[in-house]
């Protein structure tokens, strides 16, 4: 949930109007719609967005009902009255990662052991930004190479693995770098005055990826590119989806498919493997034509990374 998206519900509720036209929308919320409309996915999200604050004012007995039920973004159809049809479909696009050279760039762009340890957390470990922000100093278990992830997406709590790489960032920052005077137990705390000891702030770490961004002249590499990088090269390297899953920390397996498309060579692979099964069996009675022979794609090492491992 973002303010901008009930700011601009409440902004229409008071001006009595029945939906939010342009003019009436905050500076904020025009900037980021770049004053061309808003995509699909951001009408599903403000849809969301609304149904959640009415949800929340339904328990506290605010209001009688939720007027925006969950069930508003479908509707029915004569001919199929048991399913619903989605009123706003969102196209379904692969998210961006990282080529080596990029990770390269970006990882040399960095100032400092925190930074790294950050990043080494995304990029090696899968972590989401929040989960990085909300690591404490009990969730670090060096001696297992684990980290502890307390308060997940949607609450859950998992054991994650990660490099030995990412324990010599962190070690470096924990003895050279984090403040010995810190009131927190969390582990990434901001090192310049005036608010240092503090933890860092999601904003925070936006900004030290922004400046890395800069140095290294990347055009992209957010704390999500970061995660989809991390689980894209485990599918690459051969890790099990549902080990991908429980890396990643997804409800459901669904989600993670996903690296499967972002998998060249898996696709390319499982390919090549059903192309020469159908050859085979087609032009088996070929005179002069030898049958082919199904056989495992070779394996191949996936480059990079060489600065984090």
């Amino acid at each position: 949930m973002r303010p901008v998206d009930v700011l601009g519900f409440i902004t229409a509720q008071r001006a009595g109007l029945a939906s939010l036209p342009e003019p009436h929308l905050t500076s904020f919320a025009a900037a980021e719609d770049g004053g061309a409309g808003v995509s699909l996915r951001t009408i599903r999200r403000r849809l969301s967005t609304v149904t959640g604050l009415y949800a929340f004012l339904t328990v506290r007995g605010d209001v009688a009902t939720n007027p925006v039920p969950r069930g508003l973004p479908t509707r029915r159809e004569k001919s199929r009255p048991s399913q619903g049809v989605p009123l706003v479909r969102s196209p379904r696009t692969l998210p961006r990662v990282l080529s080596a050279t990029e990770v390269d760039a970006l990882t040399a762009a960095l100032r400092t052991h925190r930074d790294r340890a950050m990043v080494a957390a995304m990029l090696l470990g899968g972590l989401r930004r929040c989960e990085v922000l909300g690591l404490r100093l009990d969730d670090v278990r060096a001696g297992d190479k684990q980290l502890f992830v307390a308060d997940g997406k949607g609450g859950h709590q998992r054991l994650v693995p990660i490099s030995p790489r990412f324990f010599e960032h962190l070690g470096a920052y924990l003895d050279t770098e984090r403040p010995a005077d810190a009131d927190t137990d969390q582990v990434f705390l901001v090192l310049k005055r005036p608010h240092r000891g503090r933890p860092l702030s999601a904003k925070g770490l936006e900004q030290v990826l922004d400046y890395a961004r800069q140095r290294a002249g990347l055009a992209h590499g957010s704390c999500h590119e970061l995660r989809h990088t991390c689980l894209t090269r485990l599918r690459e390297a051969g890790m099990a989806l549902e080990a991908v899953q429980a890396q990643a920390g997804h409800a459901c397996i669904e989600s993670t498919r996903i690296y499967l498309h972002l998998g060249d060579d898996w696709l390319a692979s499982q390919y090549r493997r059903a192309a020469e099964v159908i050859d085979a069996q087609v032009y088996a009675g070929t005179v002069g034509v030898p049958p082919l022979v199904a056989h495992e794609p070779e394996r191949v090492s996936i480059p990079g990374f060489r600065r984090l491992r």
